[in-house]
C-alpha cells in the first residue's frame, strides 16, 4: 500500500479480533519502522511499552474505563517519553556523525534542555506523536488497523508499568485486525478553515 492510500484509509477502530496473533516479524517491523520517526537532536526519546502480559491487559483495560481495544488488540503499544533522554549519554545519538558534528551538537542538545521542564515534556509529546501516527501508517500498510488513545488514567497505567520517575506516558496506540468498520467520519473542516497563508 502507498503512503497516500495508508493516511485515507487509516481510522480509529475500535473493535479488534482478539483470537488474531500478529507474527512476531510483523510486529518487529512495525515498531522498527517506528523507530525511524524523526526526533529532535535525534534523542529517539520514546519508549515503547508493548504489553503482552495477559493479566496486566486487564488491569489497564480498567484503567482505560473497560475500552476493549486494549485487550483485544494483537498489539498494545503504551507509549512513553524520557524526559531526561538529552543528558543520558548524548554522544550516543551522534556516534556516527564526524566528530565535527559531534562538538557542534552535543553543547546545543544541553542548550537546548537544560533546566527547561517544559521544553522538555513539550519535546516529549512531540516526538511520541509523530511515532504515533508512524506506527499506524506502518500498521495500515502491512494490511493492519489502528486506534490512537488517550482515554485512561495515565497516573493508574504508570503505575501499573512501573514507570520510572523521569518519564512519562503520552498515549496508547492498540493495532490489529479489525472486527468492525470504523464510525462514519464526522466531518472534516474546509481546508479554508485549516490553510492560513502568511499569517492569521
Amino acid at each position: 500500500m502507498n503512503t497516500q492510500d495508508a493516511i485515507k484509509q487509516r481510522r480509529a477502530i475500535k473493535q479488534f479480533d482478539p483470537a488474531h496473533e500478529m507474527p512476531g516479524a510483523t510486529e518487529n517491523e512495525i515498531l522498527s519502522l517506528a523507530m525511524l520517526s524523526p526526533t529532535a537532536y535525534n534523542i529517539q526519546n520514546w519508549r515503547f511499552v508493548v504489553v503482552k502480559d495477559g493479566a496486566l491487559r486487564e488491569q489497564i483495560k480498567q484503567a482505560a474505563w473497560g475500552q476493549a481495544q486494549v485487550t483485544d488488540s494483537s498489539l498494545l503499544v503504551i507509549l512513553c517519553a524520557d524526559l531526561k533522554a538529552w543528558e543520558k549519554k548524548p554522544e550516543r545519538y551522534w556516534a556516527n556523525a564526524s566528530q565535527n558534528v559531534r562538538e557542534t551538537m552535543l553543547p546545543m542538545i544541553d542548550g537546548y534542555y537544560r533546566d527547561k521542564a517544559q521544553v522538555q515534556r513539550d519535546e516529549a509529546m512531540r516526538s511520541c506523536g509523530i511515532a504515533a501516527q508512524t506506527l499506524m501508517l506502518a500498521a495500515k500498510a502491512m494490511g493492519y488497523d489502528s486506534c490512537p488513545m488517550d482515554g485512561f488514567d495515565f497516573d493508574k497505567v504508570g503505575e501499573l508499568i512501573n514507570l520510572p520517575d523521569d518519564h512519562v506516558v503520552t498515549m496508547f496506540v492498540a493495532i490489529g485486525k479489525a472486527a468492525g468498520d470504523a464510525y462514519p467520519r464526522g466531518g472534516q473542516l474546509d481546508m479554508a478553515d485549516i490553510v492560513i497563508n502568511d499569517r492569521f
